[in-house]
Order: C-alpha cells, then sequence, then structure tokens
C-alpha cells in the first residue's frame, strides 16, 4: 500500500488547499481546477484528499456504493433497495478519490461487457469503469488539458447528468455517477476547453513559492516524507484529524447556514461588472461562501465570505478583453474594491 503525504503538511498554497477543503464540504460546488508550475504540490494536495476524508455509509455489496437513505438515486443493480418493506445492510467505505489517467481507453472510463463471465459462463454481464468507482467521491484528472476530446465530451454529459448509460454489445446499464471533478494541468502544455471549464466550480492558480525560507520548508518536509514515510505520516496525523473534524462539522453545519439577501445582491452585482456568462458564476459564489462559512464555523455568510471565494469561483469565467491584458485574478479584485471598497469620504 502507498504511503500518502500528508494534506496538514503541505506548505503554503492556501488557496489550492481551502478549494479542495470547501468541494468536500459541499459537493455542489461543482469541483476544482488547479493550474500552475510543475512541482508545485498540484497532485499531493487532491492524493492526500482521500486519506483525509471522513468514511462514508453505502449499501452493503453494491457496486456503486449506493447512499442507503436516497433509494431514488440507487443502481438499478441494488437488489437491497429493490426489496420492498426491507431496509438495507449498510458498510463504511473510504470515500472514493479515483485517478483519471491521460491515456485511459473509453470502455476503461464507463465500463464494458465483463470479457471472462462471457467467455466462461455464456452471460452479458457490465463491468464497472472508473466512473462507476468515483460515484459519491472525487474523480482527480491530472494533466486534464490534455485529456482527448471524446473523454471530455464523455465528461461533461454526465457531470451534467450525474448518470452514466452505457448501450454498447448488447448491454443496456444506466448507474448513478456523481462526483466531485478535480482537475490539475500545466498551462504551458495548453488551455482546457470552454465546456469542461466550465464545468469545474472553483479555478485555483498555483505558483512555485518565491522565497527562500518557504522553499526550505517544503524541501525539508518533502525529504523527511520520503526517508520515513510512515514516521512523517504519524507525525502530522494529529494536524490531519483537526481538518477532518473541521470537514465533518462543516457538512453538519451546512444545511443551517443562511445567505443574506444583501450578500447575494453583492454577488450578483459583482458577476455583473465582471460581465460573466449565465448565473453559474453566482451560483458557484454563493456555495463557495456558504461551505466557507460552515468550515468557519459560521452561521450567516457575510461579505468577507464572499471576498476570500471570489477569484476561485470567478476568474476561469471572465471573457477574454483584447484592450485589457490583466490577469483574470487582478480583475477579480480591482471590481471588488470598486464594489466594495468606496473611496474615503464618498
Amino acid at each position: 500500500m502507498s504511503l500518502t503525504f500528508p494534506f496538514s503538511a503541505i506548505v503554503g498554497q492556501d488557496e489550492m488547499k481551502l478549494a479542495i477543503l470547501i468541494a468536500a464540504v459541499d459537493a455542489s460546488v461543482g469541483g476544482v481546477l488547479v493550474f500552475g508550475d510543475r512541482g508545485t504540490g498540484k497532485s499531493t494536495a487532491v492524493r492526500a484528499l482521500a486519506a483525509l476524508l471522513p468514511p462514508m455509509r453505502a449499501v452493503q455489496g453494491c457496486r456503486y456504493h449506493c447512499a442507503p437513505e436516497a433509494a431514488a438515486g440507487a443502481c438499478e443493480q441494488c437488489p437491497t433497495l429493490k426489496a420492498a418493506g426491507k431496509k438495507p445492510k449498510t458498510e463504511w467505505v473510504p470515500v472514493p478519490v479515483v485517478d483519471l489517467p491521460l491515456g485511459a481507453t473509453e470502455d476503461r472510463v464507463v465500463g464494458a461487457l465483463d470479457l471472462e463471465r462471457a467467455l466462461s459462463q455464456g452471460i452479458k454481464a457490465f463491468e464497472p469503469g472508473l466512473l462507476a468507482r468515483a460515484n459519491r467521491g472525487f474523480l482527480y484528472i491530472d494533466e486534464v488539458n490534455l485529456l482527448e476530446d471524446h473523454l471530455v465530451d464523455l465528461l461533461i454529459d454526465v457531470a451534467a447528468s450525474g448518470e452514466n448509460v452505457v448501450e454498447r454489445e448488447g448491454l443496456s446499464v444506466r448507474h448513478p455517477a456523481r462526483f466531485v471533478l478535480v482537475g490539475s494541468g500545466n498551462p504551458e502544455e495548453g488551455e482546457l476547453r470552454p465546456q469542461l471549464l466550465d464545468r469545474f466550480g472553483l479555478s485555483v492558480d498555483v505558483k512555485t513559492p518565491g522565497d527562500v525560507p518557504t522553499r526550505i520548508d517544503v524541501v525539508k518536509r518533502r525529504d523527511a516524507f520520503e526517508r520515513e514515510p510512515a514516521a512523517f505520516i504519524q507525525a502530522w496525523s494529529a494536524e490531519d484529524e483537526l481538518v477532518r473534524k473541521r470537514i465533518v462539522a462543516g457538512r453538519k453545519r451546512l444545511p443551517d447556514v443562511t445567505v443574506p439577501d444583501a450578500v447575494l445582491e453583492q454577488a450578483s452585482a459583482l458577476c455583473l461588472r465582471l460581465g460573466t456568462d449565465g448565473l453559474r458564476g453566482e451560483l458557484t459564489l454563493m456555495r463557495a461562501a456558504r461551505a466557507l462559512a460552515a468550515l468557519e464555523g459560521a452561521d450567516t455568510v457575510t461579505l468577507e465570505h464572499l471576498r476570500h471565494v471570489a477569484a476561485s469561483a470567478l476568474r476561469h469565467r471572465l471573457r477574454r478583453n483584447p484592450l485589457d491584458d490583466t490577469g483574470s485574478t487582478a480583475r477579480v479584485q480591482r471590481a471588488m474594491a470598486e464594489l466594495f471598497d468606496p473611496p474615503a469620504g464618498v
């Protein structure tokens, strides 16, 4: 079993870590896109999430680990939920964090005919793919901007519907595929297609640390982990446990966190000022601010929560302006300053 670098031991990269925690508290935020330089801890942070998440309750023996309390969203192959008047047996399972490799075939992703059973028993059976494994968890794509177009189209459809439909080789299978999409990549290697870019709720820019003490800290921690991984993980286990408790508490608090109309008006005004298309910007901004408030133990979303997540929620939704070469983060910050920080005496 491979050992994973602890989430709490990642030096700096606060925006990236916060975006991942927000997605862990509220999946409806819509996933996280992490773009930046090589070697800045992008994939390390995502893979550390798997060890950080509290386990979830699922129907025992279900290949798609359906939620026992959500019979309407269960898979067709879940016999315990089909049995009228019977409560399904349940078990605690780890939240899946599934890697989607760039070279994966479509059959590997969506699932296909189980050839072994077909040849040995003459039975047409479905072999679930990566989308099935990722149900109720996280689907991680490293170098997402290099993903093949046909897989991009497939992911867009499934992300929108929350369901994977397979019609091939005499099979007709429909199963739930609701997951948080997490992607990472290097912008120098190509841009992401707009249709897929829009499916990510939060976008984070990660940069190489620019000060000597931080760089030294990163190198020392990585070296300590590679020398004695078990001891290093144990040393950070208490910190990771605190983060895990924050996630659990945030999920419980989330339904009771209120978003005042005044904050919604500020979110809409910001999106109008930036010229974002559609209303997905406002929705994501509201959900991310609410999840942040839940993480911090607040009962009400404030303007400060909104400001904290605005760049992550909106920077990838801005239209390009040929007359303005300012970066997207700076444009969001400038718009907030104009709207929320009036000049003195005004």
